[in-house]
Formats: structure tokens, sequence, C-alpha cells
């Protein structure tokens, strides 16, 4: 693989994009007469204005409108009460969750503004930010070093879709109050009385017209999600109370959260009655006066797992919650494994060298938490760190405390050390049984004609390019690495099975030599360890058609074999669209918006020849090598499921399913967002 970034092509992600759609743009049929099928002019654009955009697509904001989507609320305005803290403004932060559902949370910190707002004449500045997207005051740094909430919008959205909403500001002197209810004000704000008191609290309840009937507050997770916060900054006191009819379960009715040594006692509750290589965990706090950020870590190792996982990671950026990972965990797992390898060289133990990050945490307890300013997450409830500043953080405040702990306990680090390379070694003879697996089953299985295998036994490293006919897969086969990549062409476009019957499916022959070229079967039969080849590439023309074929062909693997997604081996390839030269330099385009800016940068004030690939199979096979091929320079796409699978299934049935109303009313709902200039021809 190449060392560039690697995109994740999530199916949920990408269901705004054009390529699911592909079926729209096929048709060749004349498009129809306005005069029959309505009108559609000025009268017919609508405007949303305030907060509606929030209530009539959630999901945008919060992810969903589920269980996990609800409790994303509370999050946010938990994030900005623990912003105050952090910040030094606020020392306790109160959770209330009353008979009626109606959850609270007071901190003591400043207050929200009261005072009237410069640019809204007539308004107040909690009434902006109660009811205006991108206001708040995280923009400039001014007001807070580091935060959880960047754009503006959280408590916003938080006002848009519940039913009812009060604010109370202790500020200046006096105590203020406003009304809210489904993102709009009921009146202005208040000045109730005199006080000494100072801070905000904020009371709400979700609107049943978004999340349905029924749906509440669980306390266990709220009581979950409060105490994760407390960890995450020493200097908090969180304090938790739930009206007992509430709850259903062993959840505490009033609980007091305060962890003066943060993670390390996070994972000392956690790890607890667990058996660890180490007497001591690794943990510690890196920040320096002047240099921007901070870090706090604990890590611990353990033969005998965590439960029911071997291992796991959690990650934290500005106290809010990072389950995809990110930058973080990467300088994590960096500073680890460059520490024990330095280490092993030190003790001239010579089997260091086969360690990889993955042997480093296969069986680790991880925690991180970073504070960094104006950090970049992907998407806005901040699943995903991906600030490069952040790893380089890790790294640096990581790399001497870690080599210091090891040398400080010479046997702790050398059971540390012998532990890792057992996993290592491990994964080694895994990887020679599945090579020799491999090899094996090459010599038995009868190989469709077609496929163009790659000559090396070995599964590690060996992918196969899915292409779409025979002249794509001759360029593709001249351009390869014959001993790693395979090829297999297709025949235009497959069976899609999402609307296919089980009979029909297996009866086709495309579908058929697919399945036998990898050596798995579908369904309840697969096996990832049958699989022959470590990746999967979906290499389709860079146009519409060859999107709706790679489409098809993810619908396949997600129905049929799922679990290949889940372990990371589907990738898509991304082809260039345009070629483009002048005066002796060529760069590739990958899309019509990348040629634009080619020719805003690498090309202004010029006039750049522009040629615009068809297809594959009309680019030479030098080209197809450089752009799309070759390790070393490529970049692919990986494909990913995010955690609600539930709402991929949604997708997937609506996209390519059996019923085309539910086609034509996603696309009514995401028309806004397609590109302007969609290919119809």
């Amino acid at each position: 693989m190449s060392d560039k970034p690697v995109p994740q092509a999530s199916l949920f992600d990408d269901a705004l994009n054009p390529a699911p759609a592909a079926p729209l743009a096929e048709s060749h049929e004349p498009r129809p007469d306005p005069a029959i099928t309505g009108g559609y002019s000025a009268k017919d654009i609508e405007v949303l204005e305030g907060l509606e955009p929030v209530r009539k697509r959630p999901g945008m904001y919060i992810g969903g409108t589920d269980e996990r989507a609800l409790h994303h609320l509370f999050a946010e305005v938990l994030d900005n009460a623990m912003d105050e803290a952090v910040a030094g403004h606020a020392k306790i932060i109160e959770v209330i969750l009353d008979a009626d559902g109606m959850l609270t949370v007071k901190d003591d910190g400043r207050g929200i503004p009261v005072d009237p707002h410069p640019k809204h004449p007539g308004k107040s500045a909690l009434e902006v930010i109660m009811t205006v997207l991108h206001s708040g005051g995280k923009f400039s740094g001014k007001a807070y070093e580091t935060s959880g909430g960047l754009h503006g919008v959280g408590i916003s959205v938080v006002n848009a879709l519940s039913e009812r909403v009060e604010v109370t500001a202790f500020k200046d002197g006096f105590e203020w109050r406003q009304a809210f209810t489904r993102g709009k004000a009921i009146g202005g704000i208040e000045r109730l009385g005199a006080t000494k008191k100072h801070g905000t609290n904020i009371a709400f309840s979700p609107d049943p017209v978004i999340f349905g009937d029924g749906v509440a507050f669980k306390p266990a997770r709220l009581y979950r999600m409060a105490r994760s916060k407390a960890y995450l900054y020493g200097g908090v006191e969180i304090r938790w109370k739930c009206d007992p009819s509430r709850i259903q379960d062993q959840t505490p009715a009033e609980a007091t959260f305060r962890f003066p040594n943060g993670l390390a006692d996070f994972l000392a509750e956690r790890v607890k009655g667990i058996e660890t290589v180490t007497p001591e965990p690794f943990a510690g706090r890196y920040e320096r006066k002047g240099e921007a950020g901070k870090v706090e870590w604990a890590v611990t190792w353990t033969p005998a797992g965590f439960g029911e996982a071997d291992s796991f990671m959690q990650s934290y950026c500005n106290t809010v919650p990072t389950p995809e990972g990110g930058t973080h965990e990467a300088g994590l797992r960096a500073a680890l494994t460059r520490g024990l390898k330095a280490y092993a060289d030190l003790t001239g133990e010579k089997r260091g060298g086969i360690i990889t990050a993955d042997d480093v945490v296969s069986q680790a307890g991880c925690l991180v938490s970073v504070f960094v300013s104006n950090p970049e997450f992907q998407g806005q409830t901040k699943e995903r760190l991906s600030s490069s500043d952040a790893q380089r953080l890790v790294e640096n405040a990581l790399r001497d405390p870690f080599d210091h702990w090891l040398t400080a306990q010479p046997k702790a680090a050398s059971a540390l050390l012998e532990f890792v390379v057992e996993r290592a070694e491990e994964r080694l003879k895994r990887r020679r049984d599945k090579d020799v697996a491999r090899a094996s089953a090459t010599r038995k299985l009868r190989l469709p004609g077609k496929l163009a295998d790659c000559s090396a036994n070995a599964i590690d490293g060996a992918e196969i390019f899915l292409v779409e006919g025979d002249s794509a897969g001759g360029s593709a086969k001249q351009a390869r690495d014959r001993r790693t990549q395979a090829i297999l062409p297709l025949r235009g476009k497959i069976l899609n099975v999402a609307s296919a019957t089980l009979d029909k499916m297996g009866a086709n022959k495309e579908l058929s030599d697919l399945m036998l070229a990898l050596g798995v079967q579908a369904g309840s039969r697969f096996k990832e360890e049958d699989l022959r080849y470590e990746r999967v590439v979906i290499m389709t023309d860079a146009d519409v058609d060859g999107a709706h074929i790679a489409s098809l062909l993810i619908t396949f693997f997600y129905r049929t074999m799922p679990d290949m997604i889940r372990s990371g081996r589907l990738y898509l390839a991304l082809p260039p669209l345009y070629r483009m030269s002048h005066g002796g330099k060529t760069i590739y385009a990958r899309d019509d918006a990348h040629r634009e800016e080619l020719l805003a940068t690498e090309f202004k004030g010029k006039k750049p020849e522009i040629g615009r690939f068809k297809g594959l199979g009309e680019m030479m096979p030098a080209q197809l090598k450089e752009t799309t091929m070759d390790p070393k320079k490529r970049i692919l796409a990986r494909v990913t499921l995010p955690r609600s699978e539930e709402a991929v299934e949604d997708l997937v049935e609506a996209l390519m399913g059996r019923k085309p109303e539910l086609r034509f009313r996603f696309i009514q709902e995401n028309a806004e967002f397609a590109a302007a200039d969609l290919d119809w021809t």
C-alpha cells in the first residue's frame, strides 16, 4: 500500500454521492415533458429558515434518529459544560433526569452571555446561540483554548430537536431565563432577580415527533457517559441524580464522580480483577507551558483478554469520544511500537525487529485523551479525529516517558517484550499456514479461465482487481505487478443481488466465477481464512456507469460476505478522469472538481491540453499503472461499515432493492446535495 492517507468509503457516508444513484443516470430515454409531469419553477424552490434544516434532516447533524442519536443530544450539552471546566471556569457539573424524562445539565461556569447581540438587533446572545446555526464562542479561540464543540451547531441542534428547552443563566449578578420549543423562542429573555451564583442550567426533553413516541433517555447510558467525562478531566466533579421511577436496572439514583488521577483511574476500574503482564500500567500526562496541546494516556497488557474482547482502544479529543479512532490513536500505536523496538535493541533481543503495531496492541487496553486547538473531525458527530498535529503531539508526548518507564523496571519490561514478541511469532506462523493453504488451494481449485492470477503463493500482499470488460482487463494485465496482483475481468453489470432470488444468484456465472477466484463461499459458509487475497479492489471506470457497477459489487459483498468488509479487505480504486498536459508537465485529475482545482493552481494562466478518459480500456498500461495500480503512487479507498449497520441495510434496500418508490423518495430528499452538472447523456 502507498504511504498516502487511505480514505474510508463508508457505505453510509457515500449515500449522498452520485455513485449509488447511478441507476437513475444510466437511462437514455427522453426526459419527461414538464407539461405532462407538472411544472418546476421558482415557486417550487423551498427555502428552509432558522433551525428548520435540522428538523428536516436530523441525520446530517446527529447521525440519525435512533437511541444513539438521541443520547448524542446529551453529549452536546455535556460537552459545553465540560468546555467550561477544562477552560478553568467550572468545577461542578450536575446531571439530573426527572420523572417526566426532562434532562438537566448544570455547571458553575461563567454563564451564557445575555447581553444584546450586535449583529442581531432585539435578540440576546443567549437567544442567538440557541436559535442560529454556527453561532458560539469557540471559533476565534479567545473564549476557549480547546473545546469539544467547534462548529457552533451543537446546542442549537439540541434546541431544534427538543420539544421544550429551558435555559437559565446566572450572569452579571442576575438570574436570566428563556424557554424554547422545537427551535423557536417562547417570548424573550427574562431577568428574574439578583443572585451571587454563576453558571448555566439547560433543561430539555427530546421531541417525540423526531425520535418517536415512547423513546426516552436511558439512565444507565446517561450514567456511563457522565462518569466517562469525569475520568477525562481530573479537575471536575460531576454529580448524577435520577428519579428512581425511571430506573429499570442497577443504575444508582445518585452518585458523585471525581477522579483526580484521570485515565489511570479509568483503566484501573476497567481491568479490575484481570491479570496483567506488568504490575503497573503505563500512564501519564503531558503538558508544557508555551506549547499547544495536552495528552493523557493509560495502557496495560493482559494475556487473559478484557471480557468479550482481547483488546480495547478508547480515545478522546477535548473530552469528546472518538469511537472510530483517528490520528491520536495512530500516534499512540507508533510511540509504543517504536519504544518497544528500541528497548529490544538496547537489550539485544534480535526478535524485536518482527514487532508491528498490531502485535503491540493486540492484547492491550489503551486509553488516550488529547486536548488540541481547532481539531479536525470527520463529520459533525466527531467520531474520528483527522488532525495531523494530534499524531505528532501524541508521539512526542509518549516517546521519552515510555523509554523511561521501560528502563526503570527491567523485569516488567522484559516480560512485556517477550509477551509482544510471542504475539508477533504467532502472527507470522498464521501467515505461513495461510500461505501453505493458499498454495494448496491454488493447485486444487479450477480457477476461472479469464482470471490472470498472481504468481506468488503468499496471501499477504496479494490483491485482486475486479475490472469491467475485457478491454479494461487487457490494460490492467499489462499494468499489473504479476507477482502480487491478479486481474479478473467482469462482463458488464453484474446481477443486483439486493433484488434477486438465491436461485438466480447461484446460477449467475459472473458471481460464481468471482467467488471461485476469491476461494470463498457466500452467506453463512463464508470464512475469511479462505480468501486467497489480502485485498479485493473494485476498479471501474471513473464515470456514472462505473459507479453503478461498483455499487452493484459493493452490494454483492455486503449481502453475501459482510465480514470481508468488516475486516477491511474491500477497496475501491480511484482512477483519473482527465489527463492534463502543458510544457512537458502531465498531471491527472480525479474528477471535474479536481480538474478545476488544477487549472487554478498547477496550470494557472495556462491552457493545458485536456484529455478525458472514456474508460480504463482506453488508458495506456503505463498510465493505468502510474495512476491507479502502483502501490507507491496510487490511493485506494477502503470500504467500511459504520457502527449503525441497521442504517446501512435501510440504505441498501432503498437504493438497490425492489421498490422504486424508495429510490424516488431518496432522490427527492437528497437532490440538493448532488452536483449541479450531472452527466445526463
